[in-house]
């Protein structure tokens, strides 16, 4: 099996302890299972808003990340990611979605997992990022749900 290159945003992570929707967390803690084959990335912007969780809560999810790559944010990442807000392809409220994709995007990222299924895992995000990133000379980034990896 060819190794990925994966991106975890913070919904991810956070759904590895998250005991409120237990199918979701055994469903991440499966996905969990098979990350060491890939190399997996997380981003400055999960590690902030990581360390938004209440103390022992913040240690364990900061924990769970320790062995992952982090990507930086910069200009050219929160251009792109101004790009898709001012395409309405998210609401500028949730720039830090942008942020997520187009990281992604900028370091070539094969799949974002994510369980937003508001701004991030739909079909019309989906495309418009895919087609916006072509547009503008970057690879397309498929955006999926842990089960779907």
């Amino acid at each position: 099996m060819e190794s990925l290159r994966l991106y975890l945003d913070t919904s991810v992570v956070s759904a590895m302890l998250d005991e409120r929707t237990p199918e979701r967390q055994v469903l991440t803690q499966t996905t969990w299972d098979r990350l060491g084959l890939h190399d997996v990335y997380v981003s400055e912007v999960v590690l902030q808003e990581l360390s938004l969780a209440p103390g022992g809560l913040r240690e364990r999810l900061l924990e769970l990340v320790v062995n992952f790559g982090i990507l930086q944010v910069t200009e050219e990442i929160e251009s792109l990611a101004n790009h898709y807000v001012d395409a309405t392809i998210f609401p500028r409220k949730y720039f830090d979605d942008a942020l997520h994709a187009a990281i992604a995007s900028v370091h070539r990222i094969d799949y974002l997992l994510s369980w937003n299924f508001r701004h991030l895992v739909k079909v019309n995000t989906r495309r418009l990022v895919s087609a916006t990133n072509v547009q503008m000379g970057y690879s397309p980034v498929e955006i999926i749900s842990p089960p779907e990896l």
